[in-house]
């Protein structure tokens, strides 16, 4: 199932709700970044939830149009936040995991890794140094052997 670019819109402007653009502008909002499709991408490991997100924003879209005759991405910040409160309120608000795939998304984007200090890369293959350890440590589990069993 593939979200419409209707629905990816309305999406965008929720992301933009959970993670708003911080006030100074050093830090853009996740429908900003356009990660509906990301979104989109991981919520299709999990089969129901696509269908949960997408009656969610087809109530959403109808809790706007009932409030101010318009879209949801064409309502102001505040007017956003209300209509998700009110969708959430009702029987197809958005699962939480929505959240945690928003919040994945948006901390592995380039503009954002960079505003709050970090490199825009991931850290392998350029990597970190580990320091070397004290491996005689492992010496009692190594001495015990094998104690797991082959799953086939």
């Amino acid at each position: 199932m593939a979200f419409s670019d209707a629905q990816r819109q309305g999406l965008d402007a929720v992301l933009d709700v959970l993670i708003p653009p911080s006030p100074d502008g050093r830090l853009p909002g996740a429908g900003q970044l356009h990660l509906a499709g990301t979104v989109e991408t991981l919520l299709a490991a999990m089969p129901p939830l696509p269908e949960m997100i997408e009656r969610g924003l087809v109530e959403l879209e109808a809790i706007a149009a009932r409030r101010a005759g318009c879209a949801f991405a064409a309502l102001p910040a505040a007017e956003r936040s209300a209509a998700l409160d009110e969708l959430n309120g009702g029987e197809h608000g958005f699962p939480p995991v929505l959240a945690l795939y928003a919040f994945a998304a948006y901390y592995q984007q380039p503009p954002v890794l960079a505003a709050i200090g970090l490199e825009p890369r991931p850290p392998h293959p350029g990597g970190y140094e580990t320091v070397a350890g004290d491996l005689s440590l492992l010496a009692p589990v190594r001495q015990r052997g094998r104690i797991w069993r082959d799953c086939s």
